[in-house]
């Protein structure tokens, strides 16, 4: 399995993990344009009234994953969060949480629930 397909796989894996956890899915993959200093935000799912930006890292093992979400990388999500609640108001009431979602192969993960926090 190339660097893609693992990559694929284990944001196949969060998806799978949070649709049993009862939330639903309502972006993959969501990208802001060009020039808003944000980033891509892998996964966004809701429950009830939360909304969850989730970052998807694989890596060797759990501990290099959770390493590897920066400072810089938590602020490029939070802008690219701000500009998804502004651009759907539909989930301008929600509260809003950031998880990460750490997986290493052949097979182990771990959600961190509301992993960091910029406000």
């Amino acid at each position: 399995m190339n660097n893609n397909q693992s990559g694929k796989f284990a944001e196949f894996l969060a998806v799978t993990y949070f649709l049993a956890h009862g939330y639903s899915v309502v972006k993959r993959n969501y990208i802001t344009g060009k020039g808003t200093g944000a980033g891509e935000i892998d996964l966004i799912v809701k429950r009830n009234n939360l909304l969850v930006f989730v970052e998807v890292k694989k890596r060797k093992n759990i501990e290099t994953a959770a390493y590897a979400i920066s400072s810089t990388q938590q602020q490029r999500l939070w802008k690219a969060a701000e500009n998804f609640v502004q651009n759907h108001h539909e989930f301008s009431d929600c509260e809003i949480r950031f998880d990460a979602f750490l997986v290493a192969f052949p097979l182990k993960f771990k959600h961190i629930s509301d992993a960091w926090r910029l406000w």
